[in-house]
């Protein structure tokens, strides 16, 4: 046997076998940098080529030692210089080693025992990278994102909580304004010149998505609406009635009534929708008197849901409701595959029930609809950081309440120093959400009511300081065809306006809140042993939209709008300039006008807005930069007044062109800017 082998290992004379390995002495010498560089290598290997993978647990858990590795290699040149002038090796002793390791690894985690909700030490939030999309873009115009504002939408004088004149009281909510920021929303997602178009676009866009061809919507198909009303369990309303209780979460922020009469009205009296062809509730809660009473009196043939968790102890037949069925076949099955999910977790780990969650069941309507709307309430969540689309399915599923998919969220017990599940590359309940196919397919349009946005789940509406809301509430409406797009979007208002300086509720800024956004538009973010299949067909979805943060809070721009990628399109359209315009058009302008058209940049659709003081012709042509003519947009006698007309330019290229007015004795030039 080789005599240098021998050395370093005891062999037993009968078997023959190795007994004990024989390690040189001061081997452990060459343990740390030897670990170190390891660690460093690795974290090279899998930071490089995604930067977003630097918050995964085990990159963290490695960049302490690579921490240390660097301090030894530094210092390993230190001393080599040191030991030719002193002929001493102070910095070669492990000793020193040690204390690196030890202060970079407590440097990382010195911060980790922070409360998520709390203003003053608000957990560190990741570092988000500007304009890095990842994912696959959905949409007639990939990855487009629709926002409305008016800050006339809303009572700004309100006191959201206060008895009597709650935030969602018709007497709050201008439902005129709403319906037409609704109805620009949907005509500037599809790029569509009316309502009707719009719904048709929208309609056979989801179907075709489907594999059911370019078709429209068929009469009698069945369209469900889910609203987020989670307050209304069971002491928060009066059970003869479902009347509202006083004083519980009366103020709280939910999906507000008025955006969903502005829908039932788009379904019935644009598509033609039967109203008993149209389902509305929060399958998991009851929907309260208050929200019924604006609907009912126009749309009574409509069906409201409504669920009482079996207690028996609400007359439906008396009430216009109908109980929520089970269904047996529609099932989700939760990817962690029993490892994440347990019974039960609501205000403590201790002692946690160790029984393992495979799967839920559906209700039936999540069969019987042919379309669902998905309405949710733009806010944070103390759990998730943040509940818009994905999180309002929490509701969805027919256990009594929703505790056992906690332990899938960041923080899985609120404000508790629980932070086992902050960060990245962890299974998210939220994913699996997404991805099942009932919840999935059937998504006609995400559309997000930020009407009255907050802080979190469970706090009333609050005054935004983000502009343009610049102390006002939030009177918004969102919409896209892409669900992590639109969830994106919403997450960057969220976290830009809810900080630790804000001095409210912080919950959005935990670190890992966007986790389940990064896994959604990217597979290669799945955690190491997950894949996500809550059909439990085999089948993986490996994109469900796009991912990226905007350039920042002041311009709230993302890769598209910059014309430097392939994310995300923010269309911004601030209303009120639409609402004022029009005010304007009964009275007779005294100069002839051509206004900047907005928005722009824009991509494909812009506003041009021009007015003349008497009636004659006017003709309005776009040039590109050599001066060549590439659509006329208007060449009609017009009346005196004000005058508005949409361009799209879908088939034209990404580009600098010019648009001129000109009429028997006017004429004027200004420059627009599209960018796909």
């Amino acid at each position: 046997m080789n005599k240098l082998f021998l050395k370093f290992v005891k062999v037993c004379p009968k078997s023959g076998r190795v007994r004990k390995i024989i390690f040189p002495k001061g081997y452990y010498r060459l343990l740390f940098p030897l670990i170190g560089l390891a660690a460093l290598i690795w974290i090279l290997i899998r930071v490089l080529p995604k930067p977003s993978r630097a918050d995964y647990p085990c990159i963290k858990a490695a960049t302490p030692l690579a921490s240390g590795f660097l301090i030894y290699f530094a210092s390993l040149i230190v001393s080599t210089i040191a030991f030719a002038r002193t002929k001493k090796r102070v910095f070669l002793s492990p000793y020193f080693l040690i204390a690196g390791l030890a202060i970079f690894g407590f440097s990382d985690s010195s911060n980790l025992s922070l409360n998520a909700g709390d203003p003053d030490h608000p957990l560190p939030s990741s570092v988000h990278l500007a304009n890095s999309p990842m994912g696959v873009a959905k949409g007639i115009f990939p990855g487009r994102v629709v926002w409305i504002h008016n800050s006339g939408a809303v009572n700004q004088n309100c006191s959201p909580s206060l008895l009597n004149h709650a935030w969602w009281m018709a007497e709050n909510n201008n439902q005129s304004t709403i319906d037409s920021m609704v109805s620009a929303a949907i005509i500037n997602l599809t790029g569509q010149a009316n309502e009707s178009d719009a719904w048709q676009a929208l309609f056979k866009y989801n179907n075709a998505s489907r594999g059911k061809g370019n078709v429209n919507y068929v009469t009698g198909e069945k369209i469900f609406i889910k609203i987020n009303e989670c307050s209304a369990w069971s002491g928060n309303f009066k059970t003869s009635d479902l009347t509202k209780v006083n004083g519980a979460q009366y103020g709280m922020s939910e999906t507000s009534p008025a955006i969903v009469l502005t829908v039932l009205h788009q379904l019935v009296d644009i598509v033609h929708v039967a109203q008993s062809d149209i389902y509305i509730g929060d399958p998991i809660r009851n929907i309260y008197k208050e929200w019924y009473d604006q609907w009912y009196p126009k749309y009574p043939n409509v069906h409201y849901l409504g669920h009482d968790k079996g207690s028996g102890s609400v007359d439906y037949s008396k009430l216009g409701r109908e109980q929520v069925v089970v269904s047996k076949t529609a099932i989700i099955h939760y990817s962690d595959r029993g490892t994440v999910l347990h019974p039960n977790i609501m205000y403590s780990l201790q002692n946690i029930d160790k029984t393992k969650i495979w799967h839920d069941n559906l209700y039936t309507i999540y069969e019987d609809a042919e379309y669902m709307i998905n309405i949710p309430q733009l806010k944070g969540h103390m759990r998730a950081g943040m509940t818009m689309f994905a999180k309002n399915h929490f509701g969805s599923q027919t256990r009594g309440d929703a505790s056992h998919l906690h332990l899938g969220l960041p923080c899985p017990i609120e404000m508790e120093n629980d932070t086992s599940r902050l960060g990245y590359g962890l299974y998210r309940v939220q994913v699996d959400l997404m991805t099942q196919s009932l919840l999935r397919k059937k998504n006609l349009i995400f559309l997000l009511d930020g009407l009255w946005g907050t802080d979190y789940e469970q706090d009333k509406p609050l005054k935004w300081q983000l502009a343009p809301f610049n102390n006002t509430y939030t009177s918004s409406v969102f919409a896209s065809l892409d669900n992590v797009a639109i969830e994106s979007v919403g997450y960057d208002f969220l976290r830009s306006e809810w900080t630790a300086a804000r001095g409210a509720g912080t919950f959005v800024q935990m670190r890992g809140a966007d986790d389940y956004l990064h896994q959604a538009a990217d597979s290669t973010n799945w955690p190491a042993g997950i894949k996500y299949d809550p059909d439990s067909t085999g089948v993986h979805i490996f994109s469900l939209g796009v991912h990226e943060h905007w350039n920042n809070a002041t311009d709230k721009k993302y890769s598209r709008n910059l014309g430097t990628g392939s994310g995300i399109e923010l269309l911004g359209i601030e209303q009120s300039k639409i609402t004022e315009i029009a005010c304007q058009e009964n009275s007779i302008p005294v100069n002839f006008t051509l206004h900047q058209n907005y928005p722009n940049p824009f991509n494909p659709s812009t506003i041009i807005e021009y007015s003349i003081p008497k009636s004659q012709r006017v003709k309005i042509t776009v040039y590109d930069l050599a001066g060549k003519e590439v659509a006329v947009l208007e060449n009609a006698e017009r009346t005196a007044g004000s005058h508005r007309i949409q361009f799209d330019a879908k088939l034209l290229a990404s580009g600098v062109y010019y648009y001129r007015m000109m009429t028997d004795n006017y004429s004027e030039t200004k420059k627009l800017i599209i960018l796909k």
